[in-house]
């Protein structure tokens, strides 16, 4: 898997999938994302076809650019944050990945390491962007310390950690995409398959942070106009 970013066009695409290709000693990639999504080109001159790929990814793509790039060509995977404080994308990008068959891969599962207890039970890493993400700055962070408390419990009575909780509660076809830089997180990570939920339980687990409750926005000031509700591609003339 590798990516393109900063630029939709075809030139900058196909230049980065040759750079990628180089770089991985590989005759064609598996699977290319549009990392993120450039709002000045149509995404009909973005997939473009010359062979070097399998399958064609999405990055917080707009649900209208989802919808013209699968008409061009099938897109395999749309990347797009998605966990706990961040569902919105059940509204409108979920089902219609699922109506045209597109797999969901869920990056910040884990909402930035919150549910791993950042800035709760361990310090933020010095320099880090996460000091002045919305929802860990100030009175936002000290409300939504409130919700980690009360899903921290709901993790303990199911005999697991509150990040094999959170990883759990997407569904079958979506693809969680955690980082970290730790094995211990790592494997944990993958235990946490070992943990079975009833639909009852996932129903719980969603209930017990209400995003209404949520404090402060999911983005950077920064980054917001890169966000799939407003990062639509143009109409092709």
């Amino acid at each position: 898997m590798t990516c393109s970013f900063k630029s939709g066009t075809p030139q900058y695409v196909w230049q980065c999938c040759e750079e990628s290709l180089k770089r991985l000693d590989v005759d064609y990639i598996d699977l290319y994302y549009q990392h993120r999504t450039d709002t000045s080109v149509p995404i009909e001159e973005t997939l473009v076809e010359e062979g070097k790929i399998r399958y064609i990814g999405l990055s917080e793509a707009n649900v209208d650019t989802i919808k013209r790039a699968h008409a061009i060509h099938p897109v395999t995977a749309v990347q797009i944050e998605y966990s706990l404080w961040t569902r919105e994308i059940e509204d409108d990008a979920i089902p219609l990945c699922r109506e045209l068959g597109i797999g969901i891969i869920a990056y910040s599962p884990l909402g930035h390491g919150f549910f791993g207890g950042k800035a709760i039970t361990e310090s933020l890493p010095s320099g880090s962007q996460i000091g002045v993400h919305p929802r860990f700055t100030g009175e936002n962070l000290e409300k939504n310390k409130v919700l980690y408390t009360r899903f921290a419990n709901l993790a303990a009575k199911h005999g697991c950690t509150p990040p094999q909780l959170e990883l759990l509660h997407q569904g079958d076809d979506v693809v969680p995409l955690p980082g970290t830089t730790k094995i211990k997180n790592l494997t944990a990570n993958i235990q946490s398959v070992a943990v079975k939920l009833t639909p009852e339980d996932v129903k719980e687990i969603a209930d017990v942070i209400p995003v209404s409750e949520v404090s402060g926005e999911r983005e950077l000031g920064v980054l917001s106009k890169y966000t799939y509700r407003v990062a639509n591609t143009p109409s092709k003339q």
